[in-house]
Formats: structure tokens, C-alpha cells, sequence
């Protein structure tokens, strides 16, 4: 996919993932890049790197679990900037807990920003594109969308679920000229994950190459774009030989105390 003079809007453009392929898109030639994220304060640190590059950015402040919210920003800026050529769906959270001490309130806000702020999103721009006949939607997963890890259940349910969502759609949406793809980072270096007590032998990746995977997979026709060898590894193990990548998961996996049951159990 040639950005020169396109049209993006990335969610998550505060930080991380999204932030770099923000910064990336800029750097591929795309004129106007719409930056989602709750923080403005951020947002605006980013649009000003991002003009550095010659690229029109665009901070646009809301929680994508408002709905009502993300429908008026959305269609403020589609009338303002679009139409958009490229969507990408970068917001998310994590927490890291056994699930026998996780907090029900924790999972509820992952799964309403990673599933339904997502879906949200898409919803409002996937429509708009369909009329166009054109566009393409990228939803950012994880190696833990194909892979589940212990200690980040909820955070993997999310991303299983992206996967299937993407599948589904990409389906749905090509009589109607948009594409739709998944991106499958594996472990990466971002503020939100360094508190984390990381599986042992994993190389997080940079949100940098991550980015710019995701630009030479768009130049494919790939309908999952992987992101780093670890990944490619895994997802081969995983699919060819399950019990090993079963008993490497139990081997790799983060320390942590053996919780006592919950009273009643």
C-alpha cells in the first residue's frame, strides 16, 4: 500500500504501537494522520514529531469506550479530513494477574477498550469505506491472539477475539473493496508492558520494528501480517506440534506465587 498523500487515523496514538506506526505513516509520505488516544497532552507531543516529517497531524482527544463520543469524533472528522484511507486499531490495555486474584473491574476495562473500543471504531469507519468502495482497515492483535499466556487471560481473550472479528470482517468487507488485516506483533517494548514480569527467553521487539513490519506487510497482499521471528516460531510450533508449544509456555512462563482459593472454594 502506496501512503503517499493518504489519509490515516490510528487509535492508541498516545504511546507505543500505535504511536510509532503514527510516526511511521508520516515517514511513508501520508498527508493527513488523525491521532486517537485519550491523553491529549500526548497526542499533541506526537503530532508535532509528526510534522517534522512534512504530515499533517491531527489530535483528537476520546475514550473509546464513550460511544456517543467516538461516533461525533469520527464523523467531525471524516467530514474535516476524510475520507480516511487507512484505519488502524492500535488502542488497547493490559494487566498482568494470576486469574484466581484478577479484579473483575480490570477485565471489564480491557475488554471494553481492546473488543468494543475497536469494534466501536470500526463500526463507524468500516461503514463510510464500504460506500466508498475503498479502504483498508488494520487491527492490531498479538503473538497472545494466537498463543494464549498465562497471567494475561483476559488480555488474550481479547486479542482471540480481534483475530475472529478481523477473519470475519475481512470476508464481509471485500465485496465492497475494503481490506482488512490483522497485525501480529510479538512482545514489545512499550511503557505498558515494562512493569510486567515477562516470560523468560523473550526478546521484546522494538514498537519501531513493529511499525515498520506493518508497512511492508501492507505492501502485500498478507491477510495476517507477523511481526518478528519469535512470532513466525511460535505460531509454527503452536500449529504443527501443540503439545511442545504446550510444554515450552508451562516452562516459560512468568514466576509467580501459586495464589490460595478464593473463600468458598
Amino acid at each position: 500500500m502506496d501512503m503517499q498523500g493518504k489519509t490515516a487515523l490510528v487509535t492508541g496514538a498516545s504511546r507505543g504501537i500505535g504511536r510509532a506506526i503514527a510516526i511511521e505513516l508520516a515517514k511513508q509520505g501520508a498527508s493527513y494522520i488523525l491521532l486517537i488516544a485519550r491523553n491529549l497532552q500526548k497526542l499533541k507531543e506526537v503530532a508535532t514529531e509528526i510534522r517534522t516529517y512534512g504530515a499533517q497531524a491531527i489530535p483528537l482527544s476520546v475514550d473509546l469506550t464513550e460511544p456517543k463520543a467516538v461516533n461525533i469524533v469520527v464523523a467531525q472528522a471524516w467530514k474535516d479530513y476524510g475520507p480516511f484511507d487507512l484505519l488502524v486499531n492500535c488502542a488497547g490495555i493490559a494487566s498482568q494477574s494470576n486469574f484466581l486474584q484478577s479484579s473483575l473491574g480490570q477485565a471489564h476495562a480491557e475488554i471494553s477498550t481492546n473488543l468494543m473500543g475497536l469494534y466501536t471504531v470500526t463500526w463507524l469507519v468500516g461503514r463510510r469505506m464500504a460506500c466508498r468502495h475503498q479502504g483498508t482497515i488494520v487491527n492490531v492483535s498479538s503473538l497472545m491472539g494466537k498463543v494464549a499466556a498465562p497471567t494475561m487471560a483476559t488480555y488474550s481473550a481479547t486479542k482471540f477475539a480481534v483475530v475472529g472479528f478481523t477473519q470475519a470482517l475481512r470476508h464481509e468487507l471485500a465485496p465492497h473493496g475494503v481490506r482488512v488485516v490483522t497485525l501480529l506483533p510479538s512482545l514489545t517494548d512499550t511503557d505498558m508492558v515494562r512493569e510486567f514480569n515477562l516470560f523468560r527467553g523473550i526478546m521484546p521487539m522494538s514498537a519501531h520494528q513493529v511499525a515498520q513490519g506493518l508497512m511492508t506487510g501492507l505492501k502485500s497482499r498478507n491477510s495476517e501480517i507477523t511481526v518478528g521471528w519469535q512470532s513466525h516460531v511460535a505460531l509454527w510450533v503452536h500449529q504443527f506440534v501443540p503439545q511442545l508449544m504446550d510444554t515450552v509456555i508451562r516452562f516459560t512462563s512468568p514466576s509467580y506465587v501459586r495464589p490460595s482459593p478464593p473463600n468458598g472454594i
